[in-house]
């Protein structure tokens, strides 16, 4: 049997997605930031380095520098001075001589290797070594993490906190930067009411938007939150005009099904142009992608479930490739099911799950439970997707199934 929502004219996940990024035109304006300012901003120009890293040859641990030649014939040096960082040795050491030296301190270009501390005994100047050593041993080299002049990141990366450790390790002060984006979300339908509010008969409290809210800001970027409109045309027409002068991108929940009160998508098709309508996924069908006047809009599902899926899976695509950030891979796990996955042919299925590994060390993946596009408890429990292909059907316990983590954007 075929599912009852996958009716013809549906578009296949792939090619909506396809369609989607298409028309996205990544924005051009830049600005100069500081440093500290550049966690999770993306970068508008290659960046190459100025200089080695480490600038020069240094130990790797505490211990004693020393000609490895110096060792072949006798197992006692003498110690004529001391390399600290920031205080590196000026003097020369000899054959039958060492110095002592610390961890990341400057290696004398009179030295060629080191020995852990461990490994001798002190007795004055007078140093015993316990083991033989070779040739280089113990020794950072100078542009062994990075040399000067290497290509280090480039044009659409995003800053991650270790990216902005290797910049100031390079003494960047100063990133380009493509600017932030601002993003308009609103909530439709009588129904909804903010937390804290109190419920009347047949109202529900809004939470697609602080859900929304949430991952925008783990992508940086500008919200503006319309809040709840009712389902009054006047009033959704005014909020999108609104929204499409103030933002780049305009993204609603609910009011894209065939409701006589889901005014959103006939709205969409007055003020601007509907890109395509319904999708064969599931949780989301009625996902609606399509240009304003001055903005591009994504029209969520209203059940929270299919707004939150199609949020992370067709929207936030759209929303890197609008930063000009490098797009997101997101590999596919091949995992044993340990339930059974109900499924009828129709539609790309996202099914909510939890990745684990069982007592004989294998992973495992276990579905949440009632897949329905309500139960938001779905999402909340699990920690990845079972994405089930459109002509999948039901999927007995045991079967090897694809399996997509969250990222940091839905966790």
């Amino acid at each position: 049997m075929v599912d009852c929502c996958s009716a013809p004219g549906l578009l296949p996940f792939e090619l909506a997605m396809e369609k989607m990024l298409s028309a996205i035109k990544p924005i051009s304006d830049t600005e100069l930031i500081s440093l500290s300012q550049g966690l999770n901003r993306v970068l508008a120009s290659d960046i190459s380095s100025p200089l080695n890293v480490p600038p020069h040859n240094n130990s790797a641990m505490d211990g004693y520098a020393f000609k490895v030649e110096s060792l072949r014939t006798n197992n006692k040096l003498k110690m004529v001075g001391r390399s600290m960082a920031g205080e590196p040795f000026s003097g020369v050491c000899k054959l039958g001589e060492c110095i002592r030296i610390m961890t990341g301190a400057k290696l004398p270009s009179c030295c060629d290797t080191v020995e852990m501390q461990e490994n001798c005994q002190a007795n004055d100047e007078n140093i015993t070594f316990l083991e033989s050593r070779e040739f280089n041993d113990n020794i950072r080299f100078a542009g062994e993490d990075i040399a000067i002049n290497q290509d280090v990141f480039s044009q659409g990366k995003k800053l991650s906190a270790i990216d902005i450790g290797v910049l100031a390790s390079l003494g960047v002060p100063k990133v380009e930067v493509f600017r932030k984006i601002t993003v308009a979300v609103l909530a439709t339908g009588d129904e909804l009411k903010p937390p804290g509010a109190t419920l009347s008969e047949g109202d529900i409290f809004e939470s697609n938007g602080h859900a929304l809210i949430a991952m925008l800001t783990k992508l940086n970027v500008d919200v503006i939150n319309f809040g709840i409109i009712g389902d009054d045309e006047e009033a959704i027409r005014t909020a999108f005009e609104q929204a499409d002068l103030q933002a780049d991108v305009v993204i609603s929940s609910g009011g894209v099904s065939v409701g006589e009160a889901d005014y959103t998508k006939l709205i969409l098709e007055q003020l601007g142009e509907i890109g395509f309508w319904k999708i064969a996924m599931k949780p989301g069908k009625p996902f609606a992608f399509g240009k304003l006047p001055n903005s591009y809009f994504f029209g969520l599902p209203g059940n929270p479930v299919s707004a939150l899926v199609t949020a992370h899976q067709l929207a936030v695509p759209a929303l890197l490739k609008l930063q000009n950030a490098q797009p997101k891979k997101f590999p596919l796990l091949k995992v044993k099911t340990a339930t059974q996955l109900n499924k009828r042919p129709g539609r790309m299925d996202f099914q909510r799950a939890i990745l684990s590994t069982n007592e004989q060390g294998e992973m495992t993946v276990t579905s949440t439970g009632s897949q329905g596009s309500g139960i938001l408890t779905s999402m909340s429990t699990a920690n990845c997707y079972i994405i089930l292909p459109a002509s999948q059907g039901k999927v007995p316990a045991g079967e090897i199934v694809d399996v997509q983590l969250f990222d940091e954007v839905i966790q």
